[in-house]
């Protein structure tokens, strides 16, 4: 019988991999109107590919791949 603990850091694992694929999207789409001349998007764009790294991090963190 599988480990309940294991499977709980597995469906947060997997809940961390949504997030950080919602904010890769979310900085592309920053990095779009930043090239279309929306300065404060380069603010939006640095904070959430800070963000994301964090996300990664906390993957690695729980035994996750982030590139899985």
């Amino acid at each position: 019988m599988p480990d309940p603990d294991d499977q709980g850091l597995a469906d947060v694992v997997a809940s961390l991999r949504g997030i950080e694929e919602r904010l890769r999207d979310a900085a592309y789409e920053a990095l779009r109107a930043r090239v279309e001349g929306d300065e404060a998007a380069g603010v939006t764009e640095r904070r959430l590919l800070q963000a994301r790294r964090a996300v990664e991090r906390a993957i690695r963190a729980l035994g996750g791949d982030p590139d899985d």
